[in-house]
């Protein structure tokens, strides 16, 4: 996946819940569940961020250069180790 909106259909399309995961002006659950993996722009600026959000706060795994790999690594995070379980 190169772009947060193709990880989003790919999830979707697999049948991950839409609890599981939230994705930076693409797939922003509401009301906000209590916990999930999230990918979005770095706060610091320049780039990705992925992590996990869990009891009201972010909690940051890692930081990417580019969407690409920021996308790679939540669905890592969600369980696609090698990355074809949740291709579109």
């Amino acid at each position: 996946m190169t772009d947060r909106r193709a990880l989003d259909r790919a999830l979707r399309e697999a049948g991950v819940p839409e609890a599981y995961y939230w994705i930076e002006d693409v797939h922003e659950p509401a009301p906000t569940p209590p916990d999930f993996v999230y990918l979005r722009t770095d706060p610091a600026g320049g780039g990705w961020e992925t992590g996990v959000y869990e009891r009201g706060a972010y909690e940051p795994v890692a930081t990417h250069a580019t969407e690409a790999e920021a996308c790679a690594h939540l669905r890592s995070l969600l369980g696609d180790q090698g990355g074809t379980a949740f291709r579109p």
